[in-house]
């Protein structure tokens, strides 16, 4: 088996790679979205937020393509961290491609000074077993759930937004396409570090650093990826604090395909249904400006209560549970 570096300009090697995570999805999790050609170049070449993971393709002797394997190695924070992603194709398993890989970002991660090595899988009783036998520890449960646009109710919808403007008078909400205006990066770095409030149950992980640069990062990651971004953000309107915000992306290569990528309430704006608010209003948003947006998806801890219990009543349902390992190196 041969294994080479992914570049994001390789077109063949991009399209061999998602033809094989395709083929994995199928079998996998059906439901799960899975990556263009265009998408998963730009997710090599720009990442999340400017941390693009390193991605390799397996190939057999015959150069059939047989596995995909990605290795985070996060700069901003964490840094003694790395994570992989592996996928074999349904063809070509049993034998041995999985360990195969896995042994190679481990090398990767050691080669790079990490000391910390973490993946995730399906929570499928092989996939499981692969994990537990390399000597991985459950540390974590993820739950992808699936909003269906069209199956809403939109007399709930109304009802939670009512609800939550009574709760928040002292509240106001922007909208924003694209690009946070520059006056605002410094609230928004504050407002985002939120995030580490939410649970990260046994996983030995750092809270993740922001700053002004790593949000610009990010806006130009989704522009690589062609996605359109859209914030609904609350600001008190006597201190002009950003208090809470929901981010939807929008494919425009798909564009009934929409994800979550945060919902997050400052601790001290807490107790304002400002979660309710923001979330309630973006769809109100979305209604009118992406007609076509048929479907969001979104990821949580098992273990958050709170933010599930609000997408429950959101018309969220669960497509897949993923777990979460990780081993010292």
């Amino acid at each position: 088996m041969n294994i080479t570096r992914l570049s994001p300009d390789d077109e063949v090697g991009i399209d061999d790679a998602v033809a094989v995570i395709a083929a994995a999805e199928k079998l996998d999790c059906p439901e799960s979205v899975v990556p263009t050609p265009r998408g998963y170049a730009a997710k090599l070449k720009h990442g999340w937020d400017g941390e693009p993971p390193l991605g390799y393709l397996a190939r057999d002797d015959d150069g059939v393509p047989v596995g995909v394997l990605t290795v985070d190695t996060p700069t901003y924070d964490n840094k003694q961290l790395a994570w992989a992603g592996i996928q074999v194709h349904p063809d070509h398993r049993r034998r041995g491609i999985g360990s195969t890989l896995l042994e190679h970002a481990e090398g990767v991660a050691r080669e790079l000074g990490r000391t910390s090595f973490g993946t995730d899988n399906w929570d499928l009783p092989k996939a499981n077993a692969f994990s537990l036998k390399h000597g991985f520890e459950q540390k974590a449960i993820e739950v992808n759930r699936r909003q269906d646009i069209a199956g809403l109710d939109w007399s709930v919808v109304d009802r939670l937004y009512d609800e939550a403007v009574q709760a928040s008078t002292e509240y106001e909400l922007l909208r924003i396409t694209g690009r946070l205006p520059e006056e605002m990066l410094d609230g928004m770095v504050a407002l985002v570090e939120s995030i580490n409030d939410a649970p990260t149950d046994d996983l030995d992980i750092e809270d993740d650093v922001y700053s002004p640069e790593r949000l610009r990062a990010y806006e130009t990651a989704m522009a690589a990826h062609d996605v359109t971004v859209y914030r609904v953000i609350a600001r008190k309107r006597s201190t002009g604090e950003l208090a809470g915000h929901s981010v939807i992306a929008v494919e425009r290569e798909r564009p009934h395909i929409g994800e979550q990528h945060d919902t997050a309430v400052d601790r001290k704006h807490r107790g304002h249904r400002l979660g309710a608010l923001v979330k309630t209003d973006m769809l109100r948003w979305l209604r009118e400006a992406e007609p076509a947006l048929a479907q969001v998806d979104t990821w949580n801890a098992e273990s958050n209560g709170h933010m599930i219990a609000i997408n429950e009543q959101l018309n969220y349902r669960i497509v897949a549970r993923a777990i979460a390992y990780q081993k010292t190196l």
